[in-house]
C-alpha cells in the first residue's frame, strides 16, 4: 500500500474514531452531572477503554505478549460497544429534539430529570453488555449451512463431490485452539472429500499464530483430495509470503492464480487476492487466462476471497464461484453497509448459469461478536 494512502486512511479512521468516542463519552458524562465521585469512576474507565486497542497495536508491533493480547481484547470489544452506544445516543438526541418541539415525555421521566438520566445511563451498559455477551457467544458457534447444487457435466466422472467450506478465520492474538478444535471436529465429522478455506486464514501477523503454534490445529483437518486455501486481503496485510509459506508447511495446498484437476473429478481455481496491487503493485491473473488452463467440461469452482465484480464469472464455463470477506457486516448495522458495497453480502445466487456463494465466515475481525448472522461451516454436496 503506498504510504501516503495509508496515512490518509489512518487519519480518517483515527478522527473518527475520536470523534464517536467524544459523542458518547459526552452523553454519558452529561448523565452524571450530579453525581460527582461516578463521573471521576466513569471518566478514568472510558478512557482506559478508548485508548486499550490503540495502545495494544502499538505494543504489538514491538511484541506479542500476555498484556498486548488484554489490551486487544478489550480494545476490541471496546470498538463494538462504541458502535452501540453511538446509537443509542442518536436515538436519544432524536427523541430529546421532537421533545424540544412537542412535550413527548411522560411526566414520571421529567419529574425527577436527573434521576432519570442517571437510570437511562446504566439501563444503557446493561443493554450493551448484553448484546456483546450474546455477540460473544454467537461467534463462538457456527452454524452448518448444507448447500446441494447440481452441475451436469459431461466429463464429470463422479456422482458427487463432498466439499466443505470456510472462510475468514483469522487466526490471530485472540483466536481461541480448543474453539478451533471443535471446529476441526465438525468439519472431519462430515467426511469431505475436499476442505476449501475461502481466504483470510490468518487474520495480519504470522507472529502470535506461530507463537501459539495454531498451524497444528489446521494439520487436524482430513479431507480425502486434501486441504486447499487462497490468499485473502489480510494475508497481504500482515505479509502474504510468510504466510503462504506458514500454511504450505501445515499441509496446506494454497493456490495463487493457478488450477488444480482434483482426482480428475473437477477443476480448482484458486485466484490470488484482489488486493495483491495494493500491497505488491503486481496484477493477479484474469479469469480469461485462468481458464485457458482448464477444461470446462469438468466441474469448474473458482476460489476468489472478495466477492467483486461478478459479471466476470458469467460465460467463462465456471460453474461455482466460492467467496467471503464480507462477514455479511459482522454485526448490525454494518450488514446494511455490505448490502449497498458488495452484489451479494452472503448467500447464494445464480447468474446466467454460474452458481455464486459469498459465506459470512467462521471467525470475526476486531471485535470477536457476531449479531445479526452467523459464523458458518459450508458443506456442499455437488451432484452431476
Amino acid at each position: 500500500m503506498k504510504s501516503s494512502s495509508f496515512i490518509i486512511f489512518i487519519s480518517i479512521v483515527l478522527t473518527s474514531y475520536g470523534l464517536g468516542n467524544f459523542y458518547v463519552f459526552y452523553h454519558g458524562i452529561n448523565a452524571l452531572n450530579s453525581y460527582g465521585w461516578v463521573k471521576i469512576v466513569y471518566t478514568f474507565v472510558f478512557i482506559f477503554l478508548a485508548v486499550a486497542y490503540i495502545v495494544a497495536r502499538i505494543m504489538q508491533s514491538y511484541q506479542h505478549n500476555g498484556i498486548s493480547d488484554f489490551f486487544l481484547l478489550i480494545g476490541s470489544f471496546w470498538m463494538a460497544a462504541l458502535l452501540y452506544f453511538f446509537i443509542i445516543c442518536i436515538g436519544l438526541d432524536i427523541l430529546r429534539s421532537f421533545h424540544h418541539f412537542i412535550n413527548i415525555y411522560p411526566s414520571y421521566i421529567t419529574f425527577n430529570y436527573e434521576k432519570t438520566k442517571m437510570l437511562l445511563f446504566f439501563a444503557c451498559i446493561i443493554i450493551v453488555s448484553s448484546l456483546l455477551v450474546y455477540g460473544f457467544i454467537n461467534a463462538k458457534n457456527p452454524i452448518l449451512n448444507k448447500i446441494e447444487l447440481t452441475f451436469n457435466k459431461e466429463n464429470s466422472k463422479s456422482t458427487s463431490i463432498n466439499a466443505v467450506v470456510i472462510s475468514d478465520i483469522h487466526l490471530g492474538p485472540l483466536s481461541c485452539g480448543k474453539w478451533f478444535d471443535n471446529v476441526v471436529e465438525r468439519i472431519n465429522a462430515l467426511n469431505p472429500d475436499v476442505i476449501l478455506l475461502a481466504g483470510d486464514v490468518v487474520d495480519e501477523d504470522i507472529k502470535p499464530v506461530i507463537e501459539r503454534n495454531l498451524g497444528e490445529h489446521l494439520l487436524n483437518l482430513k479431507a480425502k483430495f486434501g486441504v486447499f486455501a487462497i490468499t485473502g486481503n489480510h494475508e497481504y496485510i500482515g505479509g502474504v509470503e510468510p504466510a503462504v509459506k506458514y500454511l504450505r508447511d501445515h499441509n496446506i495446498t494454497v493456490l495463487r492464480d493457478t488450477s488444480v484437476l482434483v482426482n480428475n473429478q473437477f477443476y480448482l481455481i484458486g485466484r490470488d487476492d484482489r488486493d495483491i496491487d495494493r500491497f505488491s503493485g503486481k496484477q493477479r491473473k484474469s479469469l480469461e487466462e485462468l481458464m485457458k488452463e482448464v477444461d470446462n467440461r469438468y466441474p469448474v469452482i473458482v476460489l476468489n476471497h472478495q466477492p467483486t465484480k461478478l459479471d466476470e464469472l458469467v460465460g467463462k464455463g465456471i460453474d461455482l464461484s466460492i467467496s467471503g470477506h464480507t462477514h455479511h457486516g459482522q454485526f448490525f448495522p454494518n450488514n446494511l453497509i455490505t448490502k449497498m458495497i458488495y452484489e451479494v453480502s452472503r448467500g447464494l445466487i445464480n447468474k446466467s448459469g454460474t452458481w455464486v456463494f459469498v459465506s459470512t465466515g467462521l471467525g470475526t475481525w476486531g471485535p470477536p461478536v457476531r449479531i445479526g448472522n452467523h459464523p458458518e461451516i459450508v458443506n456442499f454436496i455437488i451432484k452431476n
